[in-house]
């Protein structure tokens, strides 16, 4: 399993709808390797920022016809829109990630675990200066409410071990997953839905 998701960290393999996503990470870190004007993490983001609106900008990939009539939900992080009863759309911004990088990792990390949630990346939306990368996700519509207990036994099963509160790590992969409170992990048929993952990748003790 390691050497599949360095693989497909590096582009060398693929996971579903993994080639825009895979793209733009490329995209993203030869943009790095060629700058000498970061020096800070923020400075470093704004760069990647500014990477992505070229590249948005070199390759069509601006959407500007989101359909607001359709809005779901807002959180801190992304805006949810429903598509056409069997798919969502969701405005990305990144803002829990220290870098763009770090969110792309985590699209291609939760398709290769979660396939039945996997996200497309369909291109980038600029609302009031801010950027979005717009992802499509199959919709689950929830017929039952999440047993967390089941949630953390279904983990722990598959390698990630309980750290805190909703947060696991899986010290062989060196992989944490935050945030697996009971709106981020749907239940429909007594199947378990991963909706929203929050995967960062840190390197095994």
């Amino acid at each position: 399993m390691k050497d599949d998701i360095q693989h497909i960290l590096s582009g060398t393999s693929q996971v579903r709808h993994h080639h825009l996503i895979q793209t733009t990470c490329s995209y993203l870190e030869r943009s790095q390797r060629t700058s000498s004007m970061v020096k800070d993490q923020q400075q470093h983001k704004e760069e990647e920022t500014k990477s992505l609106i070229q590249f948005a900008d070199d390759n069509h990939l601006w959407l500007e016809n989101i359909n607001i009539d359709l809005y779901v939900s807002q959180g801190a992080e992304q805006k949810v829109y429903l598509k056409d009863g069997l798919t969502v759309l969701k405005l990305n911004d990144a803002i829990y990630y220290a870098s763009w990088v770090d969110y792309f990792r985590n699209l291609l990390l939760n398709n290769l675990f979660f396939p039945d949630t996997a996200y497309q990346l369909l291109g980038f939306h600029n609302d009031l200066d801010v950027l979005y990368a717009v992802v499509e996700q199959p919709f689950v519509k929830a017929n039952e409410k999440t047993d967390l207990n089941i949630v953390k036994k279904f983990l722990e099963n598959n390698g990630f071990r309980n750290t805190k509160n909703h947060d696991y790590f899986n010290e062989e992969l060196g992989l944490i997953l935050e945030d697996l409170h009971d709106e981020n992990v749907l239940t429909q048929n007594g199947i378990l839905y991963f909706i929203d993952t929050v995967f960062y990748v840190v390197s095994p003790e």
